[in-house]
């Protein structure tokens, strides 16, 4: 048996819908601008180029519907509403034919962003951590399996504030589509049981303040609630 010198983690898991058991989970991709309105509100080009990915930390996840704490070094935090792609199967180069037989499900999640932070680090070339993979950045809803919600490629996508919607769209709307995000992530990284994919946020991205709440909803995969503390 291996021991340790300090407690290891307690891994970071999803819950899954109407099952005591959990999704464990290793990694946290993000898929950046693909909705093409996203991409035009921050200043991108909506045509199709190589896409490119970022990452948070598992234990950023948020469950339960917890609230979440407003972070520190910032004064401009934003929401973004996003598809969640749980992997159950691994590998390198899969072919996007075969991409969908490796996921296991779906859920809802917010990418929240210390945009300030986050255009600092634009300016001078930095990396994207602070202002993405901050504690708490990603709350999550309970996970939807395959064999439930099927592989949805179309439905509605939409988060609203204090009841006001900010951000509608449609899965359709995705410039990479899931097979695609796949195919392209297992170019870069080995990808593994476990392993959760952002899929992207549509437009309408913008500020929260504390004691603002936050209702999200993807059709066919479930919804997301929490409210800034």
């Amino acid at each position: 048996m291996t021991s340790y010198i300090i407690e290891p983690a307690v891994p970071a898991s999803l819950p899954i819908r109407g099952c005591d058991e959990r999704f464990p989970v290793r990694r946290v991709y993000c898929v950046g601008r693909n909705y093409a309105a996203h991409t035009i509100e921050m200043g991108g080009d909506p045509d199709r180029e190589v896409p490119f990915f970022f990452q948070k930390n598992p234990d950023d996840l948020l469950t339960g519907d917890a609230d979440f704490p407003y972070p520190g070094k910032s004064s401009d935090v934003h929401h973004e509403i996003e598809m969640i792609v749980a992997l159950y199967k691994g590998g390198a180069n899969i072919p996007q034919e075969a991409a969908l037989d490796h996921v296991w499900g779906y859920g809802v999640a917010l990418d929240m962003t210390r945009r300030d932070l986050q255009g600092e680090c634009k300016k001078t070339g930095r990396p994207w951590e602070i202002g993405k993979a901050f504690d708490h950045s990603a709350p999550a809803s309970e996970l939807v399996p395959v064999s439930e919600a099927g592989h949805p490629a179309d439905g509605a996508i939409w988060l609203k504030v204090n009841g006001e919607t900010r951000q509608q769209g449609d899965l359709n709307q995705m410039i990479w589509k899931v097979p695609e995000m796949i195919a392209y992530l297992s170019g870069l990284f080995t990808l593994a049981p476990g392993d959760l994919i952002l899929s992207g946020t549509p437009s309408g991205v913008g500020p929260v303040e504390r004691g603002d709440q936050l209702d999200g909803h993807i059709d066919g995969v479930g919804d997301l609630h929490c409210k800034v503390v």
